[in-house]
């Protein structure tokens, strides 16, 4: 399995609000997850160009990290700088 229970709590101890590995609700946490999913399932589109199903997933998760970054980039300009500064997600 490519995301083990370890990864998933050294992911949300790094970019959560909290810095713990119960932080799983914060935004900037469900963010680092979702980027780590869609670059895992980029990688795999690349090697299987005929798996719609997985494309469909990956489609889904980018409109999700979408909107939660909207959320941060309304509400919270500082926290949503910082978090697409940890994670180069855009420029």
């Amino acid at each position: 399995m490519y995301l083990t229970k370890n990864t998933k709590e050294e992911l949300f101890e790094n970019h959560g609000r909290l810095k713990s590995k119960t932080d799983t609700g914060s935004p900037e946490s469900q963010i680092a997850l979702f980027t780590y999913r869609i670059n895992h399932l980029t990688q795999h589109l690349k090697l299987n160009k005929k798996d719609h199903s997985s494309r469909l997933g990956l489609l889904r998760l980018v409109g999700k990290r979408r909107r939660l970054l909207d959320y941060l980039q309304k509400n919270h300009i500082d926290r949503y700088r910082a978090i697409i500064k940890e994670l180069n997600i855009r420029k």
